[in-house]
């Protein structure tokens, strides 16, 4: 007689987790055509606003677009660059003193696949022309990716990854 109890538990029990897990794998889809179309839209914007703002305001401006969150990583040709958001704030400080000017320009094949409303893949091939205090010329051209997050009611990204196509020889 006492299994009986035990087994209706256990069948509850698997039921509740199999529901909660068909609605987790299931919310995933909910992102509706109009809902997608926001998120790219607004994602295209946020991606014009980070190359027009780094090209006007230099590097300093990667602060307001870059995730302070521990989650937060850069990578580059590879290697990681920043590990989490205080990385990628004092990074961006030794820049700031390196730098005296930056132009960031992506390419016309700039994707966005939006994920949730929260969350969007961003993939494009980018040109990057940096000055240094020195007054020497870096220019370089590569292909970027990143995850873009809606957070806090503005869009930052939540990681990015560089890969710069080698000079010629």
């Amino acid at each position: 007689m006492r299994t009986c109890p035990l087994i209706l538990v256990f069948a509850t029990v698997i039921s509740i987790g199999y529901g909660r897990l068909n609605a987790a794998s299931s919310g995933s889809q909910s992102l509706t055509p109009a809902t997608a179309a926001a998120v790219e839209k607004d994602v295209r914007v946020f991606t014009e606003t980070v190359a027009r703002d780094i090209t006007q305001e230099g590097p300093a401006a990667w602060r307001k677009y870059l995730s302070e969150s521990p989650s937060f990583f850069l990578a580059s040709e590879g290697r990681m660059v920043f590990p989490n958001g205080a990385a990628a704030t004092a990074g961006i400080q030794d820049l700031v003193r390196t730098i005296k000017r930056i132009e960031l320009q992506w390419g016309d094949d700039l994707r966005v696949d939006p994920l949730t409303p929260d969350f969007a893949v961003v993939a494009a091939t980018y040109h990057e022309l940096r000055v240094d205090t020195a007054g020497k010329r870096i220019e370089e051209s590569g292909f970027f990716t990143g995850t873009a997050e809606h957070r806090n009611g503005r869009w930052q990204f939540r990681n990015t990854h560089w890969s710069v196509v080698p000079a010629a020889p």
